[in-house]
């Protein structure tokens, strides 16, 4: 491959937009950032219906060449689907065969991950891979002991290594979380490459806010641990302070049932699932982003907040320290301290205006770096073999 030929990329995911979470999101981005470098882009993921096949679908503003593989519905989750491996396995190969990739990049180890893998493996297609995926998200709820987590968590990260040996690069979005797969899988080498996004989508207002709320973005489930921004609000006044929750999710009826068991339920806004200007619209109102999950191997979500120009709020735990710098752009408090939670508000809060728009211009600095024409270098260059 040359350094200016244009490349022809399968993109092999497990979740795809509809789809709404982090990986799906940074999927459709490198997909349309990539189509708009000049190169053929070819997505496979499993069919969000009963449909399947080849398409052409818009993903913001670019159309996309896709193959919906058929899909199963998962019994206790509200609209995910998977592919079967086996299935998988038999539907790839015969795209690979027509498309011919310079170079497949899965986003996930699992059916589909697990199935292009072996069959770009066995043609001597360049296989480049990227994690999201921290099984112990899940496990974590699982009705468990713990050794028996362990052994789960454990037997996912033995089947994954397997197909992490078939791959030529290994990516995932932040060093600590490239440190956490080469222990999971063994594996030496692994690139650190931020998801990316492009920050002048986003609209920052500087100074104070007149009415605060304090934001929390992303998926409404047990492992984003909500209920911490929940325990902590009754600590402050109506005036101070309000909660505004973006995003769907299984968790939401335990955490409104908090809210009126602390009788705060008139505080907090649960907006669910919003649209790309709302959720914009959103980040440049609030006064500070909180992220109080322990489990994100990056968080789009709280970049998002930084390039509005939000202090931010976050657990002390995996990759959020690479992107919170401890009073500069926000505060770290330990997870499940809701003191330290609210000691971090406050000092936020409290602030003066010139401060308050330190904090804002040091969270646009970090960010900065984390555009995704930054992002999309790196990937070239990886998809070439540099």
């Amino acid at each position: 491959m040359t350094a200016t030929k244009p490349l022809t990329v399968l993109i092999g995911a497990d979740t795809f937009p509809p789809d709404v979470n982090g990986a799906a999101k940074f999927a459709e981005r490198l997909a349309t950032g990539l189509v708009g470098r000049g190169h053929r882009v070819v997505v496979v993921a499993p069919s969000p219906d009963e449909e399947y096949g080849h398409r052409v679908e818009n993903h913001g503003g670019v159309d996309l060449e896709v193959y919906r593989l058929r899909s199963w519905k998962w019994f206790n989750h509200p609209w995910m689907r998977f592919a079967l491996p086996w299935e998988v396995k038999a539907d790839t190969g015969a795209i690979l065969d027509e498309i011919k990739p310079d170079v497949v990049h899965i986003q996930s180890h699992i059916n589909i991950g697990w199935g292009l893998v072996r069959e770009a493996h066995e043609r001597g297609i360049r296989v480049i891979a990227t994690n999201h995926f921290m099984p112990e998200n899940a496990a974590q709820f699982l009705p468990l002991p713990q050794f028996g987590i362990d052994w789960l968590v454990n037997s996912v990260w033995s089947v994954a290594a397997k197909t992490y040996s078939m791959v030529d690069e290994a990516t995932t979005p932040t060093r600590k979380a490239a440190e956490y797969l080469e222990r999971a899988v063994k594996r030496e080498g692994v690139h650190a490459i931020s998801c990316g996004l492009d920050v002048g989508n986003y609209h920052p207002v500087l100074g104070k806010r007149t009415d605060p709320y304090a934001l929390f973005v992303g998926r409404v489930e047990q492992e984003k641990h909500i209920e911490e921004l929940l325990f902590v609000l009754p600590r402050f006044t109506e005036n101070e302070l309000r909660v505004v929750i973006a995003g769907s999710g299984d968790d939401r009826g335990r955490l409104e049932k908090i809210t009126r068991d602390l009788g705060i339920a008139h505080r907090v806004e649960f907006r669910g699932h919003v649209d790309d200007d709302t959720l914009i619209r959103l980040f440049s109102e609030a006064a500070v982003f909180v992220m109080p999950s322990i489990a994100e191997l990056q968080s789009i979500a709280t970049m998002e907040a930084m390039a509005s120009a939000l202090p931010v709020v976050a657990a002390n735990a995996m990759a959020l320290p690479h992107l919170v710098h401890d009073g500069e752009n926000g505060f770290l408090y330990e997870p499940r301290d809701i003191d330290g939670l609210e000691a971090a508000l406050h000092r936020i809060l409290d602030a003066s205006d010139r401060d308050y728009r330190a904090f804002q211009q040091e969270s646009l600095a970090i960010v900065a770096d984390h555009d995704i024409s930054t992002t999309l270098d790196r990937f070239e260059q990886i998809y070439r073999g540099a």
